[in-house]
């Protein structure tokens, strides 16, 4: 059965950092690229940061490039997105995504609010 478990949301104060991770299983995860997207009230789903199968490449939204970093351990099948100086824009849901061609599976999500 593939599942993606995300966590690592909550609540956090304008500057602040949260680190979301996104354990997976059910499949060959390393065969996969990763990438995470998040949803904000009354917004389209947005692609925030993919990296591929083996980690060598990243790309990020403009929106947060400098800020967010996705990583991945093939090892633990867990990806991740460290998120550094948080600000109220970036309260969404986040969702991290396995991609292989065209088969995609998706995680649950987690809520992260940024306000003080």
């Amino acid at each position: 059965q593939v599942q993606l478990v995300e966590s690592g949301g909550g609540l956090v104060q304008p500057g602040g950092s949260l680190r979301l991770s996104c354990a997976a299983s059910g499949f060959t995860f390393s065969r996969y690229a990763m990438s995470w997207y998040r949803q904000a009230p009354g917004k389209e789903r947005e692609l925030v940061a993919a990296i591929t199968n083996n980690g060598d490449s990243t790309n990020y939204a403009d929106s947060v490039k400098g800020r967010f970093t996705i990583s991945r351990d093939n090892a633990k099948n867990t990806a991740y997105l460290q998120m550094n100086s948080l600000n109220p824009e970036d309260t969404a849901v986040y969702y991290c995504k396995a991609r292989l061609i065209t088969s995609d599976y998706w995680g649950q999500g987690t809520q992260v609010t940024v306000s003080s």
